[in-house]
This record gives structure tokens, sequence and C-alpha cells, in this order.
């Protein structure tokens, strides 16, 4: 077991090392200038101003630079807002970002298995049918388009919450709506179809035959191998909300990650997106080494050969 997450664990390292290479090396490659927006800069200026952010200097010593930093965990200054770190722009906008995506990954996860088991077990009956359609609408409308209805009726032409800001629980509570409807649409699909080749197998007949109650076969047998392909993608699913969605935060006003990341876009803040990107990777990676890992708990059936590793 030690052997295999050793493994996996330097299998994570090199894959985040060949993002932030390539990363760096394509920032470098894409027309442009940080300092162009700023207006009839005097050529004097400009240089001090590649000077003071190591761009005059060879690509490959400022790769060198950037890969020293990172291990520092320090992903550099703004290019734009000269008082303002990478790193301050990510303790500001993580946090909520964070909140907004694991509230978001539980209405998704909650009602996503709920579903998918009520589908399976009602099989071609109206049960199933309307699990379907919410998994239907779900996978086929984007979430700006939630945002926008759910804005519209239960906040503004209902009353029932508050939209825009991030003040108080109740502000939550329509963005992770918003937000969790793509991922719980895919997790209740999944889940049927999960379902209804577990309860085919012999293994669930048996328990059956010895006359174990339906739910005891459902809730002890059944859902535990069912959701294994669930596992498998939670990981995805779980950076997916927690970087936050660019869309949503921005149509209810969340000051997250997304705000900063589509800002320093516009403003070609080379520094910001490419911190972002290596810390939204590093997310990435480190999720599905801990789902990777929890695969092997959860189903003991899996043996952890060489052959794995």
């Amino acid at each position: 077991m030690w052997k295999y997450t050793l493994t996996r664990f330097m299998w994570a390292i090199i894959t985040l090392w060949v993002i932030i290479t390539v990363t760096f090396f394509i920032m470098k490659v894409i027309p442009g200038d940080p300092f162009a927006k700023d207006g009839g800069l005097p050529p004097v200026v400009h240089k001090n101003l590649e000077r003071h952010y190591n761009l005059d200097k060879p690509e490959i010593v400022q790769y060198g630079m950037y890969l020293k930093s990172i291990l520092q965990f320090d992903f550099g200054p703004s290019m734009k807002h000269k008082s303002i770190t990478v790193n301050d722009y990510i303790r500001k906008g993580f946090p909520v970002s964070l909140h907004l995506g694991l509230q978001a990954l539980v209405i998704a996860v909650t009602f996503g298995l709920i579903l998918g088991v009520i589908a399976s077990l009602y099989r071609n009956k109206w049960p199933d049918y309307l699990a379907m359609i919410v998994a239907i609408v779900g996978i086929s409308v984007p979430s700006f388009i939630f945002a926008t209805f759910l804005i519209n009726y239960v906040a503004v032409q209902w009353g029932l919450l508050p939209v825009a800001t991030w003040k108080s629980w109740s502000h939550t509570i329509l963005p992770s709506i918003s937000l969790a409807m793509m991922p719980l649409a895919y997790i209740a699909r999944l889940m049927r179809s999960s379902m209804l080749e577990v309860l085919s197998q012999d293994y669930i007949l048996t328990a059956k035959a010895k006359g174990l109650t339906q739910s005891v076969v459902i809730l002890k047998h059944a859902i535990r191998n069912a959701i294994l392909p669930v596992v498998t993608v939670l990981g995805i699913l779980t950076t997916n909300l927690v970087t936050g969605s660019f869309i949503v935060e921005y149509i209810f006003g969340i000051p997250g990650m997304g705000e900063m990341f589509v800002t320093s876009i516009f403003n070609r803040d080379y520094s910001v997106i490419l911190g972002s990107t290596v810390f939204y990777s590093a997310i990435l990676i480190f999720l599905i080494f801990i789902v990777d890992i929890a695969y092997t708990w959860i189903d003991p059936r899996i043996q952890i050969t060489k052959e794995s590793g």
C-alpha cells in the first residue's frame, strides 16, 4: 500500500511539473504586453518594468527563477497592481470559491445520489422518468441560465432569497444551486446506470435469497459498490466546483477566484494567470491523488499489484 501511494505521489509531482513547464512557455509565446495598457510608456520606463519583473532575462533563467519561487510557495507579484501579489489574490479569493464550491458539492452529491438510486429502483416508472428529466435539464442547461432564472424568479419576483454580494449564508444558496445543477445531473445518471448494473449481479440475488430485507440489500450491498464510479469522478467534479464558476461568480457578484482570473486575462497580468493555473492544477492533481488512494479502501476487491503502480 505504501509503495503504491508513493508511486502515485511521485506521478502527481511529475504531472504538476509538466503543467507548470508547459504553461510557463505558452505564456511566453502569447502575443501582447502586460504593460501595454498603461499607455504610452517611455522606452526607459518600459525597460525598467521589464527589469523589475525579470522579463529582460533569458527565458530559461526566468523559468528557473519561477520554479524556485513555486517551491517557496511564492507566485510572484501582480504586474498590473504593484502593491498586490498573486498570493494575496489567492488568500482573498480562494476561501470564497472554496465555500461556494463545497456547498455546491454537498448539494450535487446528496441529491444526485438520491435521484440515481430512486431512478434505478423504479426503472421505467414515473420516478425514473422524473429523475432523468431533471438530469437531462441539468446537463443541457448552462449554469448561467440557471443563475439568471433563480435571480429573476426566486430573488426578484418571489423575494424568497437575497441576491448579489456575499454577506450571509442566505446569499450563498442561489449561486450554490446554480453551480450544483450540472454535477448533480451527471452524478444522478452515473449512479442510476451503476445501480442497475449492480442490482443484476449474483451476490445481490444471493443476498435477497438469504432473506435480507430490501433496505439492507440496497444500503449495505448495492449502494456501496454502485458508488465507486461516482467516487472516481469526484476528484475532478470537486476541483471544478471548488475553483468556482467564473460566470456564476460574476453574475452573483461573488468576490472569488473566478473574478480575479477573468480580470487578469483582460489585463494580460501574466503572473496572476500563471499562478492561478498552477494553483488550480495543484488542487486538481491532489484531489485525484486522494480519490485514487481512497478507491482502494472503498472496494476491498481491488488488489494493489505491481501493474497498478
